[in-house]
């Protein structure tokens, strides 16, 4: 089992490699179990607290393997703030490298409806991917008949993972070669850093492994090596005033989660390049063209 004190730096968090408990999942996130909604809801909003979907979903033969809360400033909604939950069904837990599993997000002060996406674990680096196609994003309002729809759209996700297992064995059978890796790269740190005005890091260092095994040129390898290195952080870089820096984990359910689809859309996109051209197509003319793009910084001692 893997505990962290943090989700970034604003969430506790727990991961197990076996189903966590009730004890468990209280000890992280107390506002799965909140027993009424935050004062801020109206009587129109309809409380049904996420450990009761919980139960439904376990009896349904899904199992929660981590959770996490976001840290919030106002203490008063610390027992009612975001929470997120990832779950495998019985038929999904098979002891391969990934698993797939069902992303659960709720709240019960208003911050989020219940939602669900289709994401996939990876064992070798716990390293959480999820799936970008919006088609596996089910929301579910505060109003009605809760947990009935939150299973229906469970399963809905469920029913969606060999689509996502099709995607991910395309992207290990296409290969990139070194300017399709770095446009790749760099179209993930402008997604990262967009806005920020300055981009820390180079792509170099975000395509750079952390493990033998991800060493691989294929667009599977490459898609995880960029993903773990901007989640994760702690790459040594230079702020725009030269300032030496090492990037941060990144912080938030909403972030993460947002900058995780962003990057499963970008492979999927890729993907989809790589199979409309044919392999002799000179694909830097192509939508992922490195023509006109900003020097790339220089790279960083460490």
């Amino acid at each position: 089992m893997q505990l962290a004190s943090r989700f970034g730096s604003r969430s506790p968090v727990l991961r197990s490699d076996r189903p966590l408990s009730d004890d468990q999942i209280r000890t992280v996130a107390p506002s799965i179990f909140a027993e009424a909604a935050h004062d801020s809801r109206s009587e129109r909003y309809s409380y049904i607290p996420t450990a009761t979907v919980l139960e439904k979903l376990r009896k349904e033969g899904f199992e929660p393997f981590f959770v996490c809360q976001t840290r919030v400033r106002q203490e008063d909604r610390r027992d009612f703030t975001k929470h997120m939950l990832r779950l495998r069904h019985a038929s999904q837990i098979d002891g391969q490298a990934e698993a797939n599993e069902i992303i659960l997000l709720n709240s019960h002060d208003g911050t989020s409806s219940y939602q669900m996406l289709g994401g996939m674990f990876r064992f070798v680096c716990h390293n959480g991917l999820v799936c970008g196609d919006t088609t596996l994003d089910v929301r579910v309002p505060h109003k009605g008949d809760v947990t009935s729809h939150v299973i229906e759209g469970a399963y809905e996700v469920l029913s969606s993972f060999e689509r996502i297992e099709h995607s991910r064995d395309t992207m290990r059978a296409i290969t990139l070669d070194e300017g399709e890796a770095e446009v790749f790269a760099h179209s993930a740190l402008t997604l990262k850093y967009a806005g920020s005005g300055s981009v820390p890091i180079t792509e170099s260092q975000l395509l750079r492994p952390r493990r033998f095994d991800d060493r691989e040129s294929d667009l599977w390898s490459t898609f995880n090596r960029v993903q773990e290195n901007l989640v994760k952080g702690g790459l040594d870089g230079r702020t725009a005033n030269g300032r030496r820096q090492r990037t941060r984990p990144v912080q938030g359910i909403d972030q993460n989660v947002r900058l995780n689809r962003a990057l499963w859309l970008l492979a999927e996109g890729m993907r989809e390049l790589k199979a409309y051209y044919p392999t002799d197509h000179p694909i830097g003319r192509g939508p992922f063209s490195l023509r006109g793009r900003p020097p790339a910084p220089q790279e960083h001692a460490a």
